[in-house]
């Protein structure tokens, strides 16, 4: 979940790959996921899709116990917003949800307005200003 992840747990991050186009995604779901290696695209094994990982430097560690390297994915469910724009979250996110245009390596990303299901207020706009939730 968003909230479980630290700073720390993404500080060797140096770039995202995106499997699809993330301006037409209100937003993403993120986790971070123990994976073989620090680069190349990760199997998947969710329901859904995944839209995209993180690739991470050559100071990445891996586990002791496991040689595994924690990762983020970015994926959607097939009752996700983008798919099913009236269904469950048309007016919501589940948890582990982010605005994808909140996310840069090593930043953790945030809900918005949008990707809660609404438009930034009137204020907000004509101010320029999108504040995470």
């Amino acid at each position: 979940m968003s909230s479980l992840i630290t700073e720390d747990e993404i500080s060797h991050e140096i770039q995202f790959v995106w499997l699809e186009d993330i301006g037409e995604l209100d937003y993403v779901r993120q986790s971070l996921d123990r994976l073989p290696t620090r680069k190349g695209c990760p199997a998947y094994h969710r329901d859904g899709r995944m839209v995209g990982y993180a690739l991470l430097g050559h100071t990445a560690k891996p586990s002791r116990a496991s040689g595994t390297f924690r990762r983020r994915v970015f994926w959607l469910l097939p009752h996700d917003r983008d798919s099913q724009p009236d269904g469950l979250y048309a007016k919501s996110a589940p948890a582990e949800a982010v605005d994808p245009r909140t996310l840069e390596p090593k930043a953790k990303g945030f809900k918005t307005e949008r990707s809660e299901g609404g438009p930034p207020s009137t204020a907000m706009r004509q101010l320029g200003i999108t504040l995470p939730l």
